[in-house]
């Protein structure tokens, strides 16, 4: 399996693990969104609670320039840490909701 292709499948893995211990409700609802030719994946909430609208990522991630970028996390979990755990490098993943000033006091990757 090639590299981007490992990467997927580990993206998917995490949103997955999160997905199944997401509060789904008879009216809202977790949505894996996955998108391979443009490599945008997303966990998000969908539905309504009452007369109020619920909608909004939990986590999204991209795949850029060979690296996992990982663009939101609404989560407790170190989900940047959970990737290392599961191979991939430190150097492969950016935290792309931190400046990129930000990112440099990281132990990931600036881009």
């Amino acid at each position: 399996m090639d590299k981007i292709e490992r990467y997927r499948q580990l993206i998917k893995q995490v949103l997955s693990e999160h997905q199944q211990i997401a509060s789904n409700t008879d009216t809202v609802n977790s949505q894996l969104i996955l998108d391979n030719e443009n490599d945008h994946y997303q966990l998000a909430y969908v539905g309504w609670q009452g007369d109020k609208r619920v909608f909004g990522p939990v986590m999204h991630f991209d795949i850029q320039n060979e690296k996992i970028w990982i663009q939101y996390n609404g989560t407790e979990e170190s989900v940047a840490e959970r990737l290392v755990e599961l191979g991939v490098p430190h150097s492969d993943i950016v935290i792309g909701f931190h400046s990129p000033f930000k990112r440099q006091f990281t132990s990931y990757a600036v881009e």
